[in-house]
C-alpha cells in the first residue's frame, strides 16, 4: 500500500516534533522544536537551548532560522513549531512564539508565510506580528 506524500505542514510539524526531542530545557522544562522550509525544499531544524544565565538562552525558532540562513540565502516558505511535553495540557495562549522570536521571524518571513504551531493552529507571520520593527534600507 502506498502512503500519500505528506503535506508541507505535516512534514514541517513532524520535523519540529523530532527536533523538540533534543531540547536542552532543564530550567523551564518547556521543550520547543522548530523547523524551517526554504523555497528550494531544504528543511532546517532547531531546538531551545537554555542556560543558567537565562539571557543566554536560545529559542528553537531562532536556532532553526539562523541555521537555515547560515546554509542558504533561499526564501523561507514555512515554519513549524512544536511546544511542550507530551501529556501536559498547556493553554493555547502559551503555544506561540515569544516576542523576540516573532521579531526575528519577521526579518526572514514574509507577512503571508504560514507558521504552523503544533497543538494550536496555523498563523501567518503578519498575524503573529502585524507591526514589526523595520529599518528602512
Amino acid at each position: 500500500m502506498n502512503t500519500p506524500p505528506k503535506s508541507s505542514e505535516e512534514m514541517l510539524v513532524a520535523a519540529a516534533q523530532a527536533a523538540k526531542e533534543h531540547s536542552y530545557s532543564p530550567y523551564s522544562n518547556f521543550p520547543v522544536g522548530a523547523a524551517v522550509l526554504l523555497e528550494d525544499g531544504q528543511v532546517f531544524t532547531g531546538t531551545n537551548i537554555e542556560n543558567a544565565s537565562y539571557g543566554l538562552t536560545c529559542c528553537a525558532e531562532r536556532v532553526a532560522l539562523f541555521a537555515a540562513r547560515t546554509a542558504s540565502a533561499a526564501k523561507v516558505t514555512g515554519l513549524a513549531i512544536s511546544i511542550g511535553r507530551a501529556g501536559v495540557d498547556l493553554p493555547k495562549e502559551s503555544l506561540v512564539p515569544c516576542g523576540a522570536c516573532r521579531q526575528v521571524m519577521s526579518e526572514f518571513l514574509a507577512p503571508e508565510t504560514p507558521v504552523y504551531v503544533d497543538g494550536n493552529r496555523t498563523f501567518t507571520m503578519g498575524e503573529l506580528l502585524p507591526h514589526s520593527f523595520k529599518l528602512t534600507r
